[in-house]
């Protein structure tokens, strides 16, 4: 391993001082630029890397996002994270993530560990535990430490803080109301998250579709499950398309949606020309399935990076000023694919 050099090292060498060798190398306005690309390349060559922890103890600042998200499986939360990564190192920040696989204990625990100086800040999703015992108080506990919290797609109103969420209502009320629009009469609702803000905000989008389109809510067309292994349990005894006349099918995520088509072409069915099917979030699964699925698309990416981008902002902002908490709305987008037919 090659010797690293030091910034008094590279200033003796070149016959300047360290304070022009430690701005030079953070960019700073004051140095020219060819004494800037001069050193640049002189501390590359020399292998010079800077000292973090020097750094950071000198700013109070890590530089470093930590990110909770509730499941890495979920193709919905993978495109998240990609997003705030890209616009984290954009901005010269790094990136911890941890799991809480859907429980308050490991989110707790990954606060806690992080919340050391570790981190500057935090962008998370609630877990399915954390909704369901509505349990906050470690959210309160890191803002009350100067900590910031934004919080994505799952979200809680009884924490202050910045948001970024989709238009989950209004979301479903379109999708459903394009099942309506070419021809579908018994609509079946399949929710697995069914504990979380998103699972209630569509469904409850579902419910105004209907009605908006004066169809009677028929509760023998509703699955309303907590969780993958409980849609799994109860989704074979409610699934009968011919005695119930399924003709549409609104899932809410993508498990239930891309377990609704196994389980048409399974009965004998066949899509969309029998049965027609949105699901919501825009995964791998969807696109791949035959005949290929219409989805509502939450655009992760942009979550992720309006997260990112918010967190970073209240980080960098000037001592003394005050910046309210926003709520940041990203619009979706229905995916037309095999599975729904053309208006």
């Amino acid at each position: 391993m090659r010797p690293k050099a030091t910034l008094k090292q590279i200033a003796k060498e070149l016959g300047v001082s360290v304070s022009t060798v430690s701005k030079a190398l953070s960019n700073s306005p004051e140095i020219s630029e060819p004494t800037k690309i001069k050193v640049q390349e002189f501390a590359k060559l020399k292998n010079y890397k800077p000292n973090n922890i020097a750094v950071n103890l000198k700013s109070k600042r890590s530089k470093t996002i930590g990110v909770i998200i509730p499941n890495i499986l979920n193709p919905f939360f993978a495109k998240v994270f990609s997003g705030i990564e890209k616009e984290a190192n954009a901005r010269g920040y790094n990136v911890i993530t941890c799991i809480s696989n859907e429980q308050l204990n490991k989110e707790i625990h990954a606060m806690d560990m992080l919340s050391n100086g570790t981190i500057d800040g935090f962008i998370l999703s609630i877990s399915d535990e954390t909704q369901k015992e509505q349990e906050f108080k470690h959210f309160k506990e890191a803002m009350a430490d100067d900590i910031p919290v934004v919080m994505f797609d799952r979200i809680s109103d009884e924490v202050n803080c910045d948001k970024v969420i989709v238009d989950d209502f209004d979301s479903a009320v379109y999708a459903v109301n394009h099942l309506i629009k070419t021809g579908c009469k018994n609509i079946a609702l399949l929710s697995n998250l069914d504990n979380t803000s998103v699972g209630k905000l569509r469904t409850e989008g579902y419910l105004q579709a209907l009605k908006d389109n004066g169809i009677a809510i028929n509760e023998g067309l509703i699955l309303r499950c907590e969780s993958n292994d409980d849609f799994d349990d109860k989704f074979p005894a409610f699934f009968d398309i011919k005695s119930k006349k399924i003709d549409g099918i609104f899932a809410v995520e993508e498990h239930a949606s891309v377990t609704a088509h196994k389980a048409v072409l399974k009965a004998g069915f066949k899509i969309p020309e029998d049965v027609q099917i949105i699901g919501f979030a825009d995964g791998v699964w969807s696109r791949r399935l035959t005949p290929s699925l219409s989805t509502v698309s939450q655009h992760g990416p942009e979550i992720g990076e309006a997260a990112a981008d918010m967190l970073i902002n209240r980080l960098e902002a000037k001592a003394g000023e005050e910046l309210g908490y926003e709520t940041r709305v990203i619009k979706t987008e229905l995916r037309q694919r095999e599975s729904t037919r053309k208006l």
